[in-house]
């Protein structure tokens, strides 16, 4: 699903707002993750699931085509676990 899909989905079970601001509320809620992550802060949606920022520390890789030896640098990328509920639904056979 993409983000103008979700959007529309919203849209649609919610009549009595127009598609332009339920867009502005998707927006406004991915924005304050992004940068609640950029702080190094951990989000949590209860029932769905946590993101969080996990740091790769800085190592030495491979060239796949030469095999030369190449410093990857250290960085941080962000990570997701899922919650307990949205597990047991993904896992039913219902």
């Amino acid at each position: 699903m993409t983000k103008s899909e979700l959007v529309q989905r919203l849209a649609e079970a919610n009549p009595h707002l127009y598609q332009r601001d339920v867009e502005v509320i998707v927006t406004a809620i991915f924005d304050e993750i992004a940068a609640a992550l950029s702080r190094g802060d951990r989000v949590e949606l209860r029932g769905f699931g946590a993101f969080s920022v996990k740091r790769r520390e800085a190592r030495v890789g491979r060239n796949p085509r030469t095999g030369d030896s190449v410093a990857v640098s250290e960085k941080h990328i962000p990570f997701f676990k899922t919650g307990k509920q949205l597990r047991d639904r993904l896992n039913t056979n219902s």
